[in-house]
């Protein structure tokens, strides 16, 4: 009961910030709500050049970072399409930001995505038991073949320029993400990626994975946010923000 009343008690608190906020306003019409759990995060950051939103969804993240940094370019890729259209939307006008319609990894190639029920939980590997059981509604309903391809053969020389944030939320694939962007990485002066301390998707890296791979290319941890747990108080997923 408590639980209910806490879930209820956070999101009541989340409705009242996106209503107070114009350009949040706006996106709650076409069903966007801006992920302000990451605003402690994003203070952390600094002033990047361009934000790299890998993982887009329908542009919940890219919603919140355009709030602290009006003027930085934003790149943003999404796969699903109804997705990617939904975030293409909420921007409209903006002309500092756009939508990239594919994933990303360590080479080019056409990848099977899995689609669950819940379109944010959808991930370029198989759903595995242990999310389904802990995140209800997550189970694969569908497949798509979507394009795969290394991070820079999407920008644009400008945005390939640092300083960058890179925020990476896709999964369970991303130390492949980060292999896909080896390239880019040395301008990358922050990365904001959310990772997993037990297996919710087959043959996912886990969170110490991924704290190792950027730890070897200068970028150290920083912060853990949104630290989410199961029934027991076990650890499972966090958003984990790393500084060069």
């Amino acid at each position: 009961m408590f639980a209910v009343l806490h879930k209820r008690l956070r999101q009541a608190r989340k409705l009242v910030v996106l209503l107070g906020n114009p350009r949040y306003r706006g996106a709650l019409r076409h069903g966007v709500g801006a992920t302000i759990e990451h605003h402690t995060a994003l203070r952390m950051v600094g002033t990047p050049a361009t934000i790299l939103d890998v993982g887009a969804n329908k542009g919940q993240f890219s919603l919140a970072a355009r709030a602290f940094f009006p003027s930085a370019r934003i790149v943003a890729f999404e796969p699903l399409p109804d997705m990617a259209e939904r975030c293409a939307t909420i921007f409209k006008g903006d002309s500092a930001f756009r939508v990239v319609r594919a994933a990303v990894g360590p080479v080019a190639q056409e990848m099977t995505l899995h689609v669950a029920g819940r379109p944010d939980s959808s991930s370029l590997l198989p759903v595995g038991e242990a999310q389904a059981r802990l995140f209800p509604g997550t189970r694969e309903c569908a497949t798509l073949q979507v394009p795969v391809a290394p991070l820079s053969s999407f920008l644009e020389e400008a945005e390939k320029t640092g300083p960058l944030l890179l925020k990476i939320d896709v999964q369970g694939f991303e130390l492949e993400v980060l292999k896909g962007a080896v390239d880019i990485l040395p301008q990358v002066t922050h990365a904001y990626v959310e990772a997993s301390f037990i297996q919710l998707y087959d043959g996912q890296a886990l969170a110490a994975d991924v704290i190792a791979f950027l730890d070897k290319v200068g970028l150290r941890l920083a912060g853990i946010y949104n630290l989410h747990c199961d029934d027991q108080g076990q650890p499972v997923q966090a958003d984990f923000l790393f500084q060069r």
